[in-house]
C-alpha cells in the first residue's frame, strides 16, 4: 500500500522537519485543517506518496501516516492507552495482518486505532462499549485516522451480556472487570487465539489472571512495562531522571483446548 497513488478520502500525513505531522482528509477543493487554517490538496489526488506542497509558508512533504502519527491526533475523552501498554497488548493478543479481533472498552479510540491498524485492509475490528458518549467518541477518533471500514462500533454492556462474535484470533479488555467476561471471550475465540487485559491496580490484575486459569486459558502472563529515555551525547549518554513508571497491568492467556 506504501507505494500505491493517492485515492481521494485518505488520510494523509504533512511532515516538516522539526514540526509534528498534520493529518488532513484528501478531497478535491479546499479543507480546512484545525480552527482557522485550509489546505487543497487536489492536486495530490492520482500521485504516489512522497510529493511536496507549500503551506502557510512551510514546505511539507506528503506521506502514508505512521502509527504514531495517528495516535498523536487522537482527540482524548476518557483517559488512552499509552502506546508502550498499546504495542505490547497487540503482541500479547496475537494481532496480526488479516486478523479479526474485538475490543471491549472503546474510550477514546487510541487502541482501536492501534488494532485497525495492524489488522490491515483485509482484517476487522469490532469494538465494544456500554456507554454511547464512549462510542461517539472513539467512532470520530477512528474515521479521522482514516481507519472505519476496517472498524464496527456496538453499544453493548459486554461485563454482563458477553461478546456476541466468533471464532476471533484475539480479544482485547480494557474494563474495570475483565474477570467477568473472560469466560465470554474464551467463547469468542478461534482455538489457538489471544487474550489480552489492560488493569490499573493489583487487585484487578490478581482476579484476572485467576479468572483466566480458571477458565482453563493456557501460557498465562502478567507483566509491567516501564519506560525510560536516554539523554544521548558523545561521551556523556545517560538515563534521564524521569520515566513513564506505571500506567498499567497486562495480562494474557491464549485458548488450547
Amino acid at each position: 500500500m506504501d507505494g500505491e497513488p493517492w485515492r481521494e478520502g485518505e488520510t494523509v500525513a504533512l511532515t516538516s522537519r522539526g514540526q509534528p505531522a498534520v493529518l488532513v482528509a484528501l478531497a478535491k477543493g479546499p479543507v480546512r485543517v484545525g480552527d482557522d487554517a485550509v489546505i487543497d490538496l487536489t492536486e495530490q489526488i492520482g500521485r504516489e506518496p512522497g510529493g511536496s506542497v507549500e503551506w502557510v509558508g512551510k514546505s511539507y512533504r506528503v506521506v502514508r501516516p505512521s502509527l504514531a502519527d495517528l495516535l498523536s491526533a487522537v482527540h482524548r475523552g476518557a483517559q488512552i492507552i499509552t502506546p508502550k501498554d498499546a504495542v505490547a497488548l497487540l503482541y500479547l493478543a496475537g494481532v496480526a495482518p488479516g486478523a479479526r479481533v474485538a475490543e471491549a472498552g472503546s474510550g477514546s479510540g487510541a487502541l482501536t486505532i492501534a488494532l485497525a491498524h495492524a489488522v490491515g485492509p483485509t482484517g476487522h475490528v469490532t469494538s465494544y462499549d456500554r456507554r454511547r458518549d464512549f462510542l461517539d467518541a472513539a467512532r470520530a477518533n477512528v474515521e479521522r485516522a482514516g481507519l472505519a471500514e476496517r472498524v464496527t462500533f456496538r453499544e453493548r454492556d459486554v461485563a454482563r451480556d458477553g461478546l456476541d462474535d466468533h471464532a476471533l484470533a484475539g480479544v482485547l479488555l480494557d474494563l474495570p472487570e475483565p474477570w467477568a467476561i473472560v469466560g465470554s471471550a474464551r467463547a469468542a475465540l478461534a482455538p489457538g487465539g489471544y487474550v489480552a487485559t489492560f488493569t490499573p491496580t493489583y487487585n484487578q490484575l490478581e482476579r484476572t489472571v485467576q479468572a483466566l486459569r480458571s477458565a482453563g486459558f493456557d501460557e498465562v502472563r502478567a507483566l509491567e512495562l516501564i519506560e525510560r529515555a536516554l539523554h544521548v551525547g558523545d561521551g556523556g549518554t545517560r538515563p534521564s531522571f524521569d520515566m513513564l513508571g506505571h500506567t498499567g497491568f497486562l495480562a494474557s492467556g491464549r485458548r488450547v483446548d
